[in-house]
């Protein structure tokens, strides 16, 4: 019986510290240079140009870093480029996950002045959302292009634009 307790009493003290860890770890990483992997970061350390006419060297990138003016915080995300301009997806918004982890498509929807951050050039941009179908048709078939294994129907992926389980913000120049 003292065994199971001491076991216990292990166990209990093993996840007590790894939550402490970890948590410290996000609130460090929040004053790091940018996001490290799926976990937020802190502001970019470069100096931001002008965001570019031409966007299609974005168009076979697979992940872009993108931050946030107000309030500062950085991330990494897909990226989808139709017709020279460029759009940031954020999915399962309705989930109880997203409810938890996603609160950068809100503020992004109030204040989207943000810098996007491809092979160390920074560029200010502002994120504007869109609903718009005739606009996401094209933009969706690039989305399930780039990271779909198999092509979805884009009148269902349309659908999720609607049910606001999928966002979407255009990066414009500011």
């Amino acid at each position: 019986m003292n065994t199971l307790i001491s076991i216990s009493k292990f166990v209990i003290k093993a996840f007590i510290g790894i939550a402490i860890a970890g948590a410290l770890f996000i609130f460090a990483v929040g004053f790091a240079d940018g996001p490290w992997g799926v976990v937020p970061g802190g502001a970019f350390s470069e100096s931001a140009q002008p965001a570019p006419q031409d966007w299609s060297f974005t168009k076979d990138l697979d992940t872009v870093e993108f931050q946030l003016i107000d309030p500062v915080s950085s991330r990494t995300s897909w990226i989808m480029e139709h017709n020279n301009r460029v759009f940031i997806p954020s999915g399962y918004m309705n989930s109880t996950v997203g409810k938890l982890w996603k609160h950068w498509p809100m503020h992004a929807e109030k204040n989207g002045t943000a810098l996007l951050r491809i092979n160390g050039e920074v560029y200010r941009v502002t994120l504007k959302r869109t609903k718009n179908p005739e606009l996401l048709r094209p933009v969706m078939g690039e989305l399930a292009r780039k990271y779909m294994s198999a092509q979805p129907p884009l009148d269902t992926m349309l659908n999720e634009v609607q049910s606001n389980n999928l966002w979407v913000f255009e990066l414009v120049r500011r």
